[in-house]
């Protein structure tokens, strides 16, 4: 068996890598990070897009509130008068 093994080596019969991908790196750790100089811009718009986030739903909370109790007042007006 281990003679076989020999052989294939010796004769090149082993696909190897492509010489092209024994020098690539992945992009998502080409340059290590800096933590000394953070990417401010960066931290102010993931914080502000947060505040935002969370302004547009505590607006819309109330909105809803406001329309539930309207519509139960609506619901608990029983006079013929109006209709």
């Amino acid at each position: 068996m281990a003679a076989g093994l020999r052989a294939v080596r010796r004769w090149g019969l082993v696909a190897a890598a492509p010489p092209s991908l024994a020098f690539t790196r992945s992009a998502f750790v080409a340059t290590k990070a800096n933590n000394a100089q953070p990417n401010w811009l960066g931290v102010g718009l993931a914080f502000s897009t947060s505040a935002a986030l969370w302004a547009f739903l505590i607006k819309q909370h109330n909105e809803d509130v406001m329309e539930y109790e309207r519509r139960k007042q609506a619901r608990g007006h029983k006079c013929t008068g109006c209709s």
